[in-house]
């Protein structure tokens, strides 16, 4: 029932691709490590400028803000811990699913990242609800990481094996637009201390 009043979401497919023993076991690894989400910041100065450039522009979208905060905090940690760009994450976030949390594509693809179900059978554990916030963000940023190994670090081309789009280039140029254009962060200098 919940998945017949869920919106679509608008990202495809990923692929079911046969994986090694070992690939296999390394991505259930990542999957199973359920430790509480920690700030993955140098220091608190750092989370809080970042939360204060990325909370407004996430807030017509999300409009309570503790939400909010537990969202780009879990999208920050789940992101640095597979070695991916959080703002790189928001922007496939804004293209997959436009930020809802029950979406559901045409395909089957589930929530936030659109994961598609059988990732939790082939490397995580078939009771893995694609709708829990860490959950779907622990599996997309995951897979999202194994695409951009097995393509070298080819972003362009890791983005159209997420989709299920590789070889088209709608889909990855619609989330490099989404990075740049809606989620581009630069750190702050710190400042001399000194007032002009």
């Amino acid at each position: 029932m919940l998945a017949l009043a869920a919106p679509l979401g608008h990202g495809g497919a990923q692929k079911y691709e046969p994986l090694s023993a070992s690939v296999r076991a390394t991505l259930h690894r990542a999957i199973s490590d359920q430790a509480v989400p920690v700030l993955a910041f140098d220091d608190e100065q750092e989370a809080r400028a970042w939360l204060a450039s990325m909370s407004p522009r996430l807030a017509k979208r999300m409009p309570n803000r503790v939400e909010r905060e537990e969202f780009l905090l879990t999208v920050h940690y789940e992101a640095k811990r597979a070695g991916l760009d959080p703002q790189l994450v928001l922007g496939l976030i804004q293209v997959e699913s436009a930020f809802r949390k029950y979406a559901v594509s045409s395909a089957g693809a589930r929530g936030y990242m659109q994961v598609m179900p059988f990732w939790t059978k082939l490397i995580g554990a078939v009771d893995h609800n694609l709708f829990h916030l860490r959950t779907n963000l622990r599996y997309g940023c995951t897979i999202l990481r194994h695409y951009l190994d097995i393509e070298n670090g080819d972003l362009f081309r890791a983005l159209g094996r997420y989709n299920g789009s590789l070889g088209r280039a709608e889909y990855p140029n619609m989330v490099l637009r989404a990075w740049q254009g809606n989620w581009r962060y630069s750190i702050m200098p710190a400042s001399s201390g000194t007032l002009h």
